[in-house]
């Protein structure tokens, strides 16, 4: 494996000595936590985030190097990940393996489909939470990887609105909402995603979970349940959307 840094002005400076940490390495396992990627690597990982705009490509024949291509590893059989990010606002940095204590990934909280992600779980950090579900849904403390638009989604399968405080939910109702987000998410990665803009995969394919959308950016179109028409709403300056016939409360 060799690594090539173009320029390593990214959100925080990509690591001078990164290159020979990676030199002759064997990448032995790639995991997700929250929107960081860790590559680990013998006693170390490298840790990437893609920031707003960032890409991370995956070439068999790799295109000359443009712009804002930052980084290159090329793997022994000439792979190569191309890291671009116009705007710089991604991370690549390297860290200890086994570093779950890193400031970065200390206080994430559990995966969705990890199994600590349950309606016990659910209910007993959203106690006295006067906080919208939705926003609470959001929040990376409590379960990472639930964004804007997977957040509305699921809340319309589960039949709860947006504005619900977090803390007036049973039991049975967040049991239904974890079964929602999880089917929601799987049934995204099934459909690559979502391209609303530039979005697209590590192989340059564009997502279409958008074309399955129950209430998200259909504001004003009728519900493909009750038919009746989608509202919108802002909740901690987020657009958010949801059925008034479906999600009563």
């Amino acid at each position: 494996m060799r690594v090539d840094v173009y320029d390593p002005r990214l959100r925080w400076p990509v690591p001078a000595d990164l290159g020979k940490r990676l030199e002759g390495s064997v990448i032995d396992r790639v995991e997700r936590r929250s929107k960081y990627l860790l590559f680990h690597a013998g006693d170390g990982a490298l840790l990437v985030h893609l920031g707003m705009t960032g890409t991370l490509r995956v070439w068999r024949a790799a295109p000359p190097r443009a712009l804002h291509d930052h980084v290159d590893i090329t793997l022994d059989d000439a792979t190569v990940l191309r890291y671009r990010d116009p705007r710089r606002f991604g991370a690549m940095l390297w860290i200890p393996s086994r570093a779950r204590g890193h400031p970065l990934l200390a206080a994430l909280g559990p995966e969705p489909f990890d199994a600590a992600f349950d309606a016990e779980y659910l209910w007993r950090v959203t106690r006295r939470r006067r906080a919208a579900i939705k926003l609470v849904l959001m929040d990376n403390h409590i379960v990472t990887g639930v964004g804007n638009i997977y957040a509305n989604e699921a809340l319309f399968r589960a039949g709860i609105r947006p504005s619900t405080p977090a803390g007036r939910l049973s039991k049975p109702r967040l049991a239904k909402l974890v079964e929602a987000v999880r089917f929601v998410l799987d049934a995204a990665i099934a459909k690559g995603g979502s391209t609303l803009r530039d979005y697209v995969g590590s192989d340059g394919a564009a997502g279409y979970f958008q074309l399955e959308y129950c209430v998200y950016g259909r504001e004003g179109e009728a519900c493909r349940v009750s038919g009746h028409q989608i509202r919108q709403s802002r909740i901690g300056q987020r657009s958010t959307f949801y059925c008034p016939h479906c999600q009563p409360r």
